[in-house]
């Protein structure tokens, strides 16, 4: 109802400035999904809401609907995810989450586990100091099996062995098989080791469990790469957040095309 206040739980995905001012803010709340919202003054100095106001901040936000925007009365910071702020290669890497998150999601439309899986990744970077690398590539795959896009994995999804020899994931097919069945037309990367128990982990535990996984760095190596090619294909666009992470990450560390 138009000029009613709501009061809602969110994290800001995307903030812009505009005029003087204000900011325009995109934020995935549990409530209505992802959201447009209107911070006037956010960027004011002793303003109530810039806390609120900021990228990746999850608060309680109370909004009136006007048009086709939200417009932010007042809010209330419940984690600032600090952990993550005071590095910049976590920050690089959250900022990519919720660019991700915010190509995935429909504006308006619930948003179901989504808030809870990026909320998690961000606790599980900052507070947990999970491997950056291990929650890249599970935030990657859980993100986008929850939207659509979970790949078969169970067997081999060409000859039906149970257990694939030398599993490869098609990321075009969405699927697994024995590298002995590779078709043609699609793009396949290696699981070797214990990587293809690792993707059944990360599609099938509960949520809680995502990140209680570990793999040595050549195999984590090979989950990095699977999972970035799988979302570079199925989303077919570039993110700049990925970009500039790629740019400051060690050397040494997995990365897609490494």
């Amino acid at each position: 109802m138009e000029n009613q206040k709501t009061v809602l739980h969110g994290l800001v995905l995307r903030e812009t400035d505009t005029k003087e001012t204000d900011k325009i803010l995109t934020v995935l709340t549990a409530e209505l999904g992802k959201i447009p919202v209107i911070a006037r003054g956010a960027r004011r100095k002793n303003s109530r809401i810039a806390a609120v106001s900021q990228l990746l901040t999850y608060g309680e936000l109370t909004v009136f609907h006007r048009g086709n925007w939200y417009i932010l009365d007042d809010g209330e910071t419940r984690e600032l995810f600090q952990g993550v702020r005071q590095d910049l290669e976590l920050l690089s890497l959250a900022a990519y989450f919720a660019e991700l998150t915010e190509a995935l999601t429909t504006e308006n439309r619930e948003s179901g586990q989504l808030l809870p899986l990026l909320l998690n990744a961000l606790y599980a970077l900052g507070t947990l100091h999970k491997d950056p690398q291990l929650v890249k590539a599970a935030f990657e795959l859980r993100l986008l099996a929850l939207c659509g896009f979970e790949p078969l994995c169970r067997g081999c999804a060409v000859c039906g062995a149970q257990e694939p020899r030398e599993p490869m994931l098609d990321v075009v097919r969405g699927m697994v098989h024995c590298r002995s069945c590779k078709e043609p037309g699609g793009l396949s990367m290696p699981l070797p080791g214990d990587t293809l128990t690792a993707l059944r982990h990360i599609l099938e535990c509960p949520p809680k469990r995502l990140y209680s996984f570990t793999l040595p760095q050549p195999q984590l190596r090979s989950l990095g790469n699977a999972a970035e090619a799988f979302v570079a294909t199925h989303l077919e666009r570039s993110f700049r957040t990925l970009d500039y992470y790629r740019s400051i990450r060690l050397p040494d560390e997995p990365g897609y095309g490494k």
